[in-house]
């Protein structure tokens, strides 16, 4: 669990991201699930568009993404969600949450 501090950096570096991917009317897949689950193990921050005729809110998607993931959804801001996953990979730079 982030708390508000990490939340706020999370956010702060998350302003800079272009979205990796979106998820639309097809939903989550296991093929998208992967690709979102390799991007945060070389980034630990991305961004997701959550398009317009996709099924459901995007506040509930971007919970079920976290939670299938096994990630923070950090924030959704209109049809935009955060997530944060640390990475077990020892070749990247972590974001330093302290």
């Amino acid at each position: 669990m982030l708390t508000s501090k990490q939340r706020s950096k999370l956010k702060s570096l998350a302003a800079n991201l272009s979205p990796i991917g979106q998820v639309g009317k097809e939903g989550i897949g296991e093929n998208m699930l992967a690709s979102f689950s390799d991007c945060l193990e070389k980034r630990e921050l991305i961004k997701i568009n959550v398009l317009e005729n996709a099924d459901g809110v995007p506040s509930d998607i971007g919970r079920e993404l976290a939670e299938k993931l096994n990630a923070e959804c950090v924030i959704v801001i209109g049809r935009k969600v955060v997530l944060y996953r640390q990475s077990s990979r020892k070749d990247i730079d972590k974001i330093k949450l302290n």
